[in-house]
């Protein structure tokens, strides 16, 4: 055999030899190996829907109250009677009712505001507002604003579905009381009182009556 020949096996044998060794060495496309799935099989095989849990407390309410507390329980309630219900709302209209109802008291005015406190409340204002028109006393007031509102209670009858919440009000007034004669005898007029007040609103749920309110005044 010439020596060329010789050579030429040499080479294949070493040939041989390697991809014997690479085949051991890598494995093969058996086994646990997933064969790639075209795309269009891919489009035509189904999808595992992942479902959306919804709930969790109410922001509405939890910004106000602490979660799982009866003012909660009873807001939740409130809002489960009627849909449409929102404590943030609800708030706001409680600030500028506080406003209204406190400056026509301090006028004496309270006739505007007669249907929107209740019986007792309206006598009791009424009251104070008689006394000092027979002492010849006058008010001058005026609104500066509102500093604080927050929601301090709440509750709800599931029976007479009537709902009730609380509201401390830290307000800002400028107000003086003058006698007969004009003379200052309370407060200033260039002064800035600061006034806390803790007012109870409530209504009927479901009815045709959207108007809250006022039931009970305290500090």
């Amino acid at each position: 055999m010439n020596q060329p020949i010789i050579q030429l096996l040499v080479l294949l044998a070493v040939a041989v030899f390697l991809i014997l060794r690479l085949r051991n060495v890598l494995g093969t496309r058996e086994g646990f190996e997933k064969k790639p799935v075209p795309m269009s099989e891919r489009d035509s095989m189904p999808r595992r829907e992942f479902e959306v849990i919804e709930g969790g407390p109410d922001k509405d309410i939890t910004d106000h109250v602490e979660d799982g507390t009866p003012a909660a329980k009873a807001l939740g309630a409130m809002k489960m009677a009627e849909s449409g219900f929102n404590v943030s709302e609800f708030l706001g209209g409680a600030r500028g009712a506080y406003e209204w109802i406190l400056m026509a008291f301090e006028r004496g005015e309270l006739e505007e505001v007669r249907d929107f406190v209740s019986p007792e409340v309206y006598e009791a204002l009424d009251g104070v507002v008689q006394a000092r028109a027979a002492e010849g006393l006058t008010v001058e007031a005026e609104f500066v604003g509102v500093r604080e509102t927050s929601l301090v209670g709440a509750d709800f009858d599931r029976d007479t579905k009537e709902g009730e919440i609380t509201v401390r009000f830290v307000g800002e007034l400028a107000f003086a009381v003058r006698n007969a004669a004009g003379d200052v005898v309370e407060g200033n007029p260039g002064e800035i009182k600061r006034q806390r007040d803790v007012w109870t609103f409530a209504r009927e749920f479901g009815s045709n009556d959207p108007n809250w309110r006022l039931v009970a005044t305290g500090e």
